[in-house]
């Protein structure tokens, strides 16, 4: 298996797995529009300075992605910028084998690159699977956000 940066050529097989994470997520979180919707501009991501889009790869096959991105913070936090990831996905064939763990550690390994000292992320809190994840890479729970409806 290797992680590499995504490729304008990845484009069309990362749309299809940021409408996989949508189709999983949709259950998750009423306030999603119905239809097609997208998250992400990949495309635009995959050429940003900013932003490393990065792929995992198993005897050529595309199975996994994620990207991390440098966000300015807000003028009260002590950091100027902070890294955030988020398109973490793999092929449910792929999955329970390790490829999502050395996703991130490739995208903390090139925040360390840049200099970046907080990295953040959102999951879901009906996502057990991702949260466990994310806490196995060492990521702790830091803000809960929570909602109501006041219209039935």
């Amino acid at each position: 298996m290797i992680i590499r940066p995504a490729k304008i050529e990845d484009l069309p097989t990362l749309l299809e797995f940021e409408q996989k994470i949508i189709e999983t997520e949709r259950p998750m979180d009423p306030t999603l529009k119905t239809g097609k919707i997208n998250y992400y501009d990949i495309g635009a991501y995959i050429t940003a300075h900013h932003t490393q889009v990065v792929v995992a790869e198993v005897d050529g096959e595309t199975v996994g992605s994620g990207y991390g991105q440098i966000r300015d913070c807000k003028d009260y936090f002590k950091q100027k910028q902070l890294g955030y990831i988020g398109f973490i996905y793999v092929k449910e064939d792929f999955r329970g084998k390790g490829i999502s763990q050395k996703i991130l550690q490739n995208l903390i390994d090139w925040f360390k690159t840049k200099e970046i000292e907080e990295i953040r992320l959102t999951v879901y809190d009906k996502n057990p699977r991702a949260i466990r994840a994310y806490e196995k890479a060492g990521f702790e729970k830091h803000l809960v956000e929570m909602r109501i409806n006041t219209i039935e």
